[in-house]
């Protein structure tokens, strides 16, 4: 990982770059940081770097000599993405680090005083963040933060890859509380299970414990998490054809089509559901669904498309609604929670964030229903647990998503990772 700091302080970040984690990884050759002093592109014989702005105030840092070092360093180590620490910029988070992390060289400018000239912010700088709603006295401690949080990103930095993966925010939850020796401290205890040696129920206490922190502290996170990792049970998709409404909303039976399973499966794949169950009585449905399986897993198509043979796999055909709640009962041993989804609203609909911590909250598996034709009829929404509001999009109220849009969009807000 190519990193530059542009400030006028280098001296900030000696200790930084050789100390602990940080230092191991730049002397290992994992970071590569160069600090340039600004100052070494100031102007005249004190190299100024800043001057009164304009309509009075404090002092900002010059266009000229900031233009100048972008310019320099470009040439020197190839064009950067340029960041700017701000209390004008956006947030902070993971997938901003993520996508930072992800740049071939990232350019961080370490403002200073009233910050810098406007001119540099609008036509050289390619993102301005903050990390909080705080003024600090320069842009080290910003750009710090933020090196060594792409740091943990980079392969080998960090000694256990696992380790970042369980770290808070990296799937949008917060972590798990942790203990260590003496097992007693001040009368105080650790959780019992965490003594047990019982690695499984170790790990459903750990998941189940961020659970209860992100819902008590920062449920703000919920909107943009993955919550598939900190479900105890299963997922599943039920992909409804019988009983659907018509037109009209009389009770009908939707025909069966090979683009909708297909595009499901693979948005099931995608997110990690565990079985698409498609729900149709009629054997001649059955049959063709069969058809479409084999010929994806066991026939050319399969050979031809691996990844799509993964997919099918996922696919199981059951008689009725009633049937794959037993199904994963006897799987799971547990009564799954029901999902409905509908383009219409029902009354008592839960709104979708709402569904996302009650499913959090509850330990039992899950089960999306997705009606064809014109939606579910209310023979199968009464099986279900909760109705999910509709999915709202933009203006006007349109509201006509084919079915498997529906679950691309919906799977994306509860296993999708943002």
């Amino acid at each position: 990982m190519k990193v530059t700091v542009l400030t006028a302080f280098p001296e900030f970040f000696e200790s930084f770059l050789g100390t602990s984690i940080i230092g191991r990884a730049v002397s290992k050759g994992l970071l590569d940081v160069r600090v340039v002093n600004l100052r070494d592109f100031g102007i005249g014989r004190y190299r100024q770097i800043d001057d009164y702005s304009y309509g009075a105030g404090g002092m900002v840092l010059m266009p000229g000599p900031l233009g100048e070092a972008l310019d320099a360093i470009g040439e020197d180590r190839g064009k950067p993405f340029v960041a700017y620490p701000s209390p004008q910029g956006g947030a902070i988070t993971q997938e901003m680090i993520e996508n930072l992390a992800s740049r071939p060289h990232v350019c961080f400018i370490c403002g200073h005083y009233e910050g810098i000239d406007e001119r540099i912010s609008e036509h050289r700088v390619d993102l301005e963040f903050s990390i909080g709603d705080c003024v600090l006295t320069g842009g080290e401690i910003p750009v710090m933060t933020v090196i060594d949080a792409m740091a943990r990103l980079v392969p080998g930095v960090v000694g256990r890859g696992e380790a970042v993966e369980e770290d808070s925010f990296y799937r949008g939850m917060l972590d798990h509380p942790h203990y260590t020796r003496p097992a007693v401290w001040e009368g105080h205890g650790i959780p019992s299970v965490l003594a047990s040696g019982n690695d499984a129920l170790v790990d459903a206490w750990r998941r189940r414990q961020a659970v209860v922190r992100t819902l008590s502290r920062r449920p703000d996170l919920l909107g943009r998490a993955d919550i598939r990792p900190y479900l105890s049970g299963g997922v599943y998709v039920a992909l409804l054809h019988h009983p659907v409404r018509d037109r009209e909303g009389r009770k009908t039976t939707a025909a069966l089509t090979g683009l909708d399973v297909s595009d499901v499966c693979r948005s099931c794949a995608t997110y990690g559901i565990d079985r698409l169950l498609v729900v149709t009585p009629l054997k001649s449905q059955r049959e063709m669904l069969g058809v479409l399986v084999r010929h994806w897993t066991e026939g050319y198509g399969g050979t031809h498309n691996p990844d799509r043979a993964e997919a099918f796999r996922l696919v199981k055909w059951v008689p009725g609604l009633e049937r794959a709640v037993e199904w994963i009962r006897d799987r799971e041993k547990k009564d799954p929670c029901i999902v409905g989804t509908s383009a219409s609203p029902h009354a008592g609909a839960v709104p979708g964030l709402e569904v996302k911590r009650m499913v959090l909250e509850g330990d039992a598996p899950l089960l999306f229903v997705f009606g064809t034709a014109h939606g579910l009829h209310d023979d199968a929404v009464r099986q279900c647990t909760m109705m999910m509001s509709p999915i709202a999009g933009g203006r006007g109220g349109y509201n006509h998503l084919a079915v498997r849009s529906a679950v691309a969009v919906v799977l994306d807000r509860f296993f999708g990772w943002r």
